[in-house]
């Protein structure tokens, strides 16, 4: 009978929230990189360098940085449903905002509200995810949410570049329509999720009695069994080593991932005449290659109850890929290992993100698991600055992927020593006892 309750009600709350989920992220990380397409006509447009280019859309980060602690804590407070919704429709009017700059220091200013604006949407759905899943679910339900990443690149890419084409339309560039037209439908998913969204697992109508009591009986057994072993103030939370260790690890992953997703497009079109188009279409390579590992690499943690090696595989993946990618820069090899990179970079989701529930609950959670993201988005700062740095000074985008490369090793070594957070919840049984919830 349980094991019955257990497959009706997960079956229900996986159809629910993960299409929403995959939505919401896709249109986010459209809304967050589709600068690196604008990129190919936007910067002679607006006559900035390489350099000028990578510190301005890395404004973004530090407006992530400032808010996204504040932002999750908000929303355990306010609930997901109006503050999710909040989130995304600001980050809309400034994304589409992005296409009234003028030069480099007013695409810096969008960029940075643009982080202030969706800062919080990414820990505030993780969080989401811990009201609703047991932690042996955790890994597969945050590689199923973010397949959305990849799939936004990859899809986004042909989209991004053929908005591209339509220069002159109505007297704009082509990148500023591809900014107006990408951030439309941000807006309107934010007004419906107004309506969509359910708060706790106790408010749900698409779920039965029985499987509301055994839902939040099961999510009470695994808390209890956390709380046992330690309980953490916000405060403990964001200055526990292990936090701090995910951070750094985290601060690896994303320098070197999102240092090679805004000059993919650049990268590309360095290495033969192809059109914009054909660089969209070929941007899509590395980004269908890290969907599908991310949906591996998540399936696989859960199926063994495993983070830590799995987090370690995928950051040495990651590392092989960008030397790989160093070393045959100028040919098309470049783009095998930038396919073998991004297969690491989003297979380390699943695992990684599983690990900061392993320990964590109520206010303290939702704190440090932003203060996790948020330290480790600073990443999307100096990879993308660094890069750009490297192909002014030396004419090439190879010594930018060898730095990067160095970033994922560390993470890596992280990974391997540092990371050993025992699983309290193991030991609780696959089905909740039938009890009230507390």
């Amino acid at each position: 009978m349980d094991e019955a309750i257990e497959k009706s009600a997960m079956r229900k709350v996986y159809m629910r929230l993960l299409p929403f989920a995959i939505l919401s992220y896709f249109l986010a990380y459209i809304d967050r990189i589709n600068v690196s397409f604008a990129g190919l006509t936007m910067r002679g447009d607006l006559d900035m360098s390489a350099t000028a280019f990578g510190f301005a859309l890395g404004t973004f980060y530090w407006g992530y940085f400032i808010f996204e602690v504040p932002s999750n804590l908000i929303m355990e407070k306010v609930g997901a449903r109006l503050w999710i919704a909040r989130i995304m429709i600001t980050w809309g009017l400034l994304a589409g905002a992005t296409a009234l700059v003028t030069g480099s220091t007013s695409f810096a200013a969008v960029r940075f509200l643009l982080g202030v604006a969706e800062a919080g949407f990414f820990p505030g759905i993780i969080l989401y995810f811990t009201y609703w899943f047991p932690s042996r679910h955790h890994a597969r339900i945050v590689s199923g949410f973010l397949i959305g990443l990849p799939i936004a690149v990859a899809g986004g890419a042909p989209i991004s570049t053929a908005l591209l084409g339509l220069d002159g339309w109505l007297g704009l560039r082509g990148w500023r329509i591809m900014y107006i037209a990408e951030a439309i439908p941000t807006i309107l998913i934010g007004i419906v999720t107004l309506f969509l969204l359910t708060d706790r697992p106790e408010q749900a109508r698409f779920l039965t009695a029985a499987e509301k009591t055994w839902l939040a009986a099961k999510l009470a057994s695994e808390r209890k069994a956390k709380d046992a072993v330690r309980t953490f103030s916000l405060w403990q939370a964001m200055f526990d080593p292990k936090v701090l260790l995910l951070s750094l690890n985290y601060l690896g992953i994303v320098t070197a991932s999102l240092g090679m997703l805004f000059f993919i497009p650049q990268i590309i079109k360095s290495l033969g005449n192809s059109s914009n188009m054909n660089v969209g279409w070929l941007t899509m390579i590395p980004y269908i290659c890290g969907g599908v590992a991310m949906v591996g690499w998540g399936l696989l943690s859960d199926r063994m109850n495993e983070r830590r090696w799995h987090l370690l595989a995928a950051c040495t993946v990651s590392t092989i890929g960008l030397v790989i990618a160093g070393m045959t820069m100028g040919t098309w090899w470049a783009l095998v290992g930038m396919s073998v990179a991004a297969m690491g970079f989003y297979g380390s989701k699943g695992p990684f993100w599983a690990m900061p529930p392993m320990f964590l609950t109520g206010t303290a959670a939702a704190g440090a698991i932003a203060w996790i993201n948020s330290l480790g988005n600073l990443g999307g700062f100096f990879g993308p600055w660094y890069v750009g740095l490297m192909q002014d000074l030396t004419g090439s985008y190879a010594g930018g992927l060898y730095g990067l490369a160095l970033f994922g090793l560390i993470s890596a070594f992280i990974s391997a020593f540092f990371l050993h957070i025992p699983n309290p919840t193991a030991s609780v049984p696959a089905l909740g006892a039938l009890e009230p919830a507390e």
